[in-house]
C-alpha cells in the first residue's frame, strides 16, 4: 500500500531520480475507503461520477494523518471527469478500469493555461482532463496495473472531422501541484496528451504502460511542462505522438509566464511512435534546462531524438544530455531544428529567437535508420556546443538523401557513423569537453 506523503521525507538527486522513505522515528497511518461504499458499480454501464466525487469529497473533508486511499476494485467504472484532492492515493486493483464517458456535453470547460494563452488546439478554454488535480500535493495514482481508459476515439474523430469546439482533454493532468507519484497503472486511449504535469514539482512517473493507436492524433505519452524535479522511468509507451516531450509554454504567452522546465530525468523507457521517442519542445518559450535521458529503447519510430523550437518561441534549451539510446526502424535518428511548430496567433515576436546551447548526445546505436541526422539552427541564433559522441546509425540512405544535413550549428563529433557534417568539427573539442 502506498501512503500519502505527509509523513514522508523526500530525498532528491538529479542523477538518480527520487526515493521516498519514512523519516527516522516516524510512523504513518492511512485510512482506506472503497468506491463501492459510495455507490460505485463496475458494470461498464452505470455512470459513477457521483460516487467518485462523493468519495473524494470524503477524502478532502475527513483528512487523516498519512492520507486516505481510495480503492477501486475489479470492474469497469464509467464516469465523467473528476478532481483529485491532496493527501490521497487512488488505487486501482488488478482488473479495475476507470473509463471515461464519451459524452462531451457534460465535460467541464476550464481556462487556458496562462503559458499557452489559449487552448492548444482551439482558441478559448479547454476541456478539463479526465482525472485532474489543481493545486494539490501528496497525491499517488497507483495499483496493480489497473487501467485508466480515456475512450479517445470519439474525440479523435471530432479532430479529424474538424468539429472540435475546444481543445481536447488530457487523460491525467496536475496543475500547480507537488509531490506526485504515478505508478503501476495502464493508461490507454487518451483523447489528447496522456500525462501532463504543468507548473508542478517533485513528480515521479514509473512502471506505467501508455497505449494508443499509432494513428491517434496528439496522444503524447508524458509531457512535463514548466515543471521541475521530474523523474520518468521504467515504462512502456506506444502512442500516436511523442513518447516523452518536455515543454514550457507557447510563444509570447510562455515568454511572459517565464517558468522553465528543469531537472528532469528520463530513463529506461521503451516504446514506439510515428513521431519522436524523446523530444524537447516545440513549446519551449519558458526555457528547458538540465534534462537527462538515458537507456532508451525505441522501435518503429518517426524520429528517435527530436529537439525542436521555432522563431517566435524565445526561451532556451540548454544542458541536455541523451545517452545509451537504441533505435530500430526510424525515419530519422536525430533531429535538432529551429523551424518546427505552429503559433498560437499572429502576435508572436519574430525577433524572439530561442537559445540552443549545450546538447550532448552519446552512445546511440541505430538499425534501419533511413537518415542519420538533421541539425538546423537559426541564422541569427545558431545552435552551439552540439556534442556528439559514439553514435552509430545504420540504414539505407537514399541516393538523394545525405546521411546528415546541418546549418547554423557548431559543436564537436567523435566516433560518429555515418560521419556528420563539417560544421561539427572533429579537430577541436572546445566547450564540448565540459559535456563529454
Amino acid at each position: 500500500m502506498l501512503l500519502g506523503f505527509s509523513t514522508l521525507a523526500l530525498l532528491v538527486c538529479f542523477s538518480c531520480c527520487w526515493l521516498l522513505v519514512l523519516g527516522e522515528g516516524e510512523t504513518a497511518s492511512c485510512s482506506n475507503i472503497s468506491i463501492t461504499e459510495f455507490g460505485g458499480v463496475g458494470d461498464g454501464r452505470t455512470l459513477n461520477t457521483k460516487a467518485f466525487r462523493e468519495a473524494i469529497y470524503r477524502v478532502q473533508h475527513l483528512p487523516r494523518e498519512g492520507g486516505t486511499l481510495l480503492y477501486v476494485p475489479p470492474g469497469v467504472y464509467l464516469t465523467e471527469p473528476f478532481n483529485l484532492t491532496s493527501h490521497m492515493t487512488l488505487y486501482l486493483a488488478a482488473g479495475a478500469v476507470i473509463m471515461a464517458t464519451q459524452d462531451s456535453l457534460n465535460w467541464p470547460l476550464i481556462a487556458p493555461l496562462p503559458s499557452y494563452g489559449r487552448g492548444r488546439e482551439r482558441p478559448g478554454g479547454r476541456y478539463m482532463s479526465f482525472i485532474h488535480g489543481d493545486g494539490v500535493q501528496d497525491v499517488v495514482i497507483t495499483g496493480e496495473n489497473g487501467t485508466i481508459d480515456g475512450q479517445g476515439d470519439a474525440w479523435w474523430n471530432k479532430w479529424r472531422q474538424g468539429t472540435l469546439q475546444f481543445t481536447r482533454p488530457n487523460l491525467v493532468e496536475f496543475v500547480n501541484s507537488r509531490d506526485i507519484i504515478i505508478s503501476n497503472v495502464i493508461f490507454k486511449n487518451s483523447p489528447f496528451w496522456n500525462i501532463h504535469p504543468v507548473y508542478s514539482s517533485n513528480v515521479v512517473v514509473r512502471y506505467v504502460t501508455i497505449l494508443a493507436p499509432r494513428d491517434s492524433p496528439n496522444t503524447d505519452g508524458i509531457d512535463p511542462d514548466s515543471s521541475s524535479n521530474v523523474c520518468i522511468e521504467d515504462s512502456y509507451i506506444s502512442t500516436g505522438d511523442d513518447l516523452v516531450a518536455v515543454k514550457s509554454g507557447w510563444d509570447e504567452y510562455g515568454i511572459a509566464y517565464g517558468r522553465p522546465s528543469s531537472d528532469i530525468t528520463i530513463r529506461r523507457i521503451t516504446g514506439s511512435s510515428p513521431f519522436a521517442g524523446i523530444a524537447i519542445g516545440s513549446e519551449t518559450s519558458g526555457g528547458v534546462e538540465n534534462v537527462l535521458a538515458e537507456h532508451i529503447n525505441l522501435y518503429n519510430m518517426g524520429i528517435g531524438i527530436h529537439i525542436k523550437t521555432n522563431t517566435g518561441r524565445g526561451g532556451f534549451i540548454k544542458n541536455i544530455t541523451m545517452s545509451h539510446v537504441y533505435m530500430e526502424e526510424a525515419r530519422k535518428g536525430i533531429r535538432i531544428s529551429g523551424d518546427v511548430g505552429d503559433h498560437p496567433d499572429d502576435k508572436f515576436d519574430v525577433n524572439a529567437l530561442p537559445l540552443v546551447k549545450g546538447v550532448t548526445i552519446k552512445n546511440v546505436w541505430g538499425m534501419k535508420v533511413l537518415q542519420a541526422g538533421l541539425i538546423q539552427g537559426l541564422r541569427n541564433s545558431p545552435f552551439t556546443d552540439i556534442c556528439l559522441y559514439d553514435i552509430n546509425l545504420h540504414g539505407v540512405t537514399g541516393p538523394r538523401t545525405p546521411p546528415w544535413k546541418c546549418s547554423d550549428v557548431s559543436g564537436f563529433a567523435h566516433q560518429v557513423s555515418p560521419w556528420p557534417c563539417s560544421e561539427l568539427s572533429s579537430n577541436q573539442q572546445g566547450s564540448c569537453a565540459n559535456y563529454s
